[in-house]
């Protein structure tokens, strides 16, 4: 299998269905950011971070996956089955916050990112889970997008938060506190 096709050369590209559109198309600037933050994923899997925390990251970039074929899919021509998010991968998110969140110290103050390479990684994976949220939730406003989606975007920028809080805290880096100028 080659892995040009020469078929966008034009500016255009196939959805799951063969519907063609243009690459600046809302359905693939959502998949596309999907895409994008399953990199940032990766890069936060390469860090020094805890081995459960890298199994839980790997899951996320599996129901990515999931997310990406569905957003990739012509809602009105796609025959094809794709895997669908079920509601235990976003209380297995919920689920993860709540266990980290029992050993941090209580939020008082916003978070300014940074802190080490893998806090920060988080903090970026998680604005660009924000924006993929946003193309998204757009996209459900124009064409069908599977409900699940959604809520599963905004409960992992949730968890990419929590996360970088909690390999702070694993690392004993204090947090960056915002103290606003008054």
């Amino acid at each position: 299998m080659k892995i040009y096709t020469k078929t966008g050369d034009k500016g255009y590209t196939s959805l799951i269905g063969g519907t063609r559109v243009p690459k600046h198309h809302l359905r693939i600037e959502s998949y596309g950011t999907v895409d994008e933050l399953n990199s940032y994923i990766g890069l936060i899997r390469d860090q020094d971070i805890a081995a459960h925390d890298k199994q839980v990251l790997k899951e996320v970039q599996d129901r990515l996956f999931t997310i990406g074929s569905s957003l990739a899919s012509d809602p009105e021509k796609s025959k094809m089955i794709i895997p669908d998010l079920h509601q235990a991968d976003i209380e297995s998110l919920e689920k993860e916050m709540d266990a980290m969140n029992e050993n941090l110290p209580e939020l008082r103050h916003f978070i300014l990112p940074g802190g080490n390479n893998a806090i920060s990684f988080c903090h970026i994976a998680r604005c660009v889970c924000r924006r993929a949220e946003r193309l998204s939730v757009h996209l459900s406003e124009q064409s069908q997008v599977e409900g699940k989606v959604n809520i599963y975007l905004n409960r992992l920028s949730d968890y990419l938060f929590v996360l970088a809080r909690k390999i702070g805290n694993d690392n004993k880096i204090a947090e960056n506190q915002w103290i606003p100028r008054i």
